[in-house]
């Protein structure tokens, strides 16, 4: 069987095109991405047992797939993502997020593929509690233009009847991928850690709770996904756990001792702490657990000689 990752040289592109070929039904994987953020390093060294064929193609054209014949899956995810850098930008995501979502809708119902996309557990906003995938829509209140956005694609999909597909609300991405990047929380840390510089940290968030995801999970659930035919036109709640920016700092001076913090303003500074319940997922049989600490471990490791 076919594969299309779009956004493949992204961070979790990346990791997935890596490894592909732990999902045995996969005899092939076509990588799309537009190298707009220049990561061309994710291509390098590419081991011949995953089977890629890399195409640059920007999806905000809407005929950019067209050539591409007996898929049989797609993962989405191809988007502009920095959310706290998405302010002054919104025109800009708005138009490029949504053009590319469309261009892969058109193409996976015209071609019969089955979509994997990609949403954020940061549409809930602001919350005082446990949230789960039932949350009332006046409740949904996401606090960045990127989280905005993720809700408009949600209710795209759900308006496609013919369409196959599962969305996922992704916690904050941790971990090691040859197109990572630090502009997450974790991963930031890590980085401002290694090169002892100051952990800036917003005021008022170092007790308030967070989702987080691990790369290695996030991989887990797309090859849950395919390998169980799990395309239930349904959005599920993906995280490895809930943990404060105190609980992911005192992780990262486990293996960088003398932390520097400084709290800042932010645009997104009126939500609350709250709790992200994964187990709309778990009871369909896929168990997320792996420690955002071995990731933690694992990125200080990458910059250690720095």
């Amino acid at each position: 069987m076919k594969l299309i990752i779009t956004g493949a040289c992204g961070h979790i592109g990346s990791y997935v095109a890596e490894n592909i070929f732990k999902i045995k039904k996969i005899k092939k994987t076509i990588l799309i991405d537009n190298l707009k953020s220049n990561r061309f390093c994710s291509l390098f060294d590419q081991k011949t047992k995953n089977k890629l064929e890399f195409h640059l193609a920007d999806l905000t054209d809407e005929k950019s797939l067209d050539k591409f014949r007996k898929i049989d899956y797609l993962i989405h995810c191809a988007s502009m993502t920095n959310a706290e850098k998405s302010f002054g930008k919104e025109k800009k995501m708005y138009k490029n997020n949504l053009d590319c979502l469309k261009t892969v809708i058109n193409f996976c119902k015209k071609n019969k593929v089955k979509l994997i996309h990609l949403s954020s557990t940061s549409v809930y906003g602001k919350q005082a509690a446990l949230v789960d995938e039932t949350c009332e829509k006046k409740y949904l209140k996401p606090q960045s233009p990127y989280a905005k956005i993720k809700l408009i694609e949600e209710r795209m999909l759900k308006k496609e009847k013919k369409l196959n597909y599962s969305t996922f609300r992704f916690g904050t991405i941790s971990g090691v991928s040859k197109g990572i990047r630090f502009h997450t929380a974790v991963n930031k840390f890590c980085l401002n850690a290694a090169i002892n510089e100051e952990i800036t940290v917003y005021q008022t968030a170092l007790h308030q709770y967070r989702p987080y995801l691990s790369l290695k999970d996030a991989f887990k659930t797309f090859k849950f996904c395919i390998e169980k035919n799990f395309f239930k036109k349904d959005i599920y709640n993906a995280l490895s756990g809930n943990f404060t920016v105190h609980q992911i700092l005192n992780k990262v001076k486990k293996y960088k001792k003398n932390l520097r913090i400084t709290f800042v303003s932010s645009p997104i500074m009126n939500q609350l702490s709250y709790h992200v319940d994964n187990k709309k997922l778990s009871e369909q049989g896929l168990q997320l657990s792996h420690k955002i600490e071995n990731d933690i471990k694992d990125t200080i490791n990458l910059l250690k000689n720095i």
